[in-house]
């Protein structure tokens, strides 16, 4: 059964609340996912992924970036980014907010602590990609329409596979920027996919994302397909499963 709860954590001074999705009725330690919220905060498109991975069989951990009870609004472009450009300025108070959350989950009765990989979604996108840059011991990582760019920090070796699920028409992460994310990748030599989904705009999993001018715009058949490249990076990360099964 479904259990669903709250969980207090800090980096430093700071407070921090993490939504929790779990198999009340395991009986093992289950690998866990943590979920990068968008700009607007751990609110419920963050808590409906975390409940999604544990559909999956895992922990899934929606992570909190900005503090407890700090919230944006949908729509609201303006103080959606006053709340997310600190953290897009300040690549290392980012890793660090990341790497607090990978500390908790770890220390969850639920979590395979060998066994932890990271989903974000927009800027949360971001913030996975920071806690791979960062050299966090993390199986694998999988943005989504995610903002690939690097910022000043310098990167450490980076541990983990990494999935990028990315709309081509996205006004926020142009062609160019996604050839320099794969040469980053490539020269990094790490184990990399880029997945392109044409005729797709930004924050395309997102039901409610609906501004064409602003280059918000949900795709039903985006994110189907996305939903299925997630179930297998992370089925072949934990469960130690080929993408396909074919013959040697």
């Amino acid at each position: 059964m479904l259990k669903t709860e709250y969980l207090e954590y800090r980096d430093g001074d700071t407070v921090l609340e993490a939504y929790i999705a779990y198999d009340e009725d395991a009986t093992e330690k289950k690998p866990c996912v943590l979920v990068g919220h968008d700009w607007t905060g751990r609110r419920d498109y963050a808590c409906a992924a975390a409940e999604r991975m544990a559909d999956l069989g895992y922990v899934g951990f929606a992570a909190d970036v900005y503090g407890k009870g700090v919230f944006g609004k949908e729509g609201d472009a303006e103080g959606n980014t006053a709340l997310m450009m600190p953290f897009v300025e300040d690549r290392a108070l980012l890793r660090r907010r990341m790497q607090a959350a990978l500390t908790a989950a770890r220390a969850l009765s639920q979590v395979d602590d060998s066994n932890v990989g990271a989903i974000g979604y927009c800027f949360g996108g971001m913030a996975v990609l920071e806690l791979a840059r960062s050299g966090a011991d993390v199986k694998g990582v999988a943005s989504v329409h995610g903002l690939l760019g690097q910022g000043s920090e310098p990167g450490q070796q980076i541990r983990a596979s990494v999935l990028c699920l990315h709309g081509h028409d996205d006004p926020m992460v142009s062609p160019e920027q996604v050839l320099a994310f794969e040469s980053e990748m490539s020269d990094a030599g790490v184990d990399w996919q880029v997945h392109v989904y044409g005729g797709t705009q930004h924050a395309f999993t997102n039901p409610a994302a609906n501004n064409p001018d602003f280059g918000t715009v949900y795709s039903q058949t985006a994110n189907i397909r996305a939903e299925q490249a997630l179930a297998n990076f992370f089925r072949e990360l934990f469960e130690d499963t080929p993408p396909l099964d074919v013959a040697p």
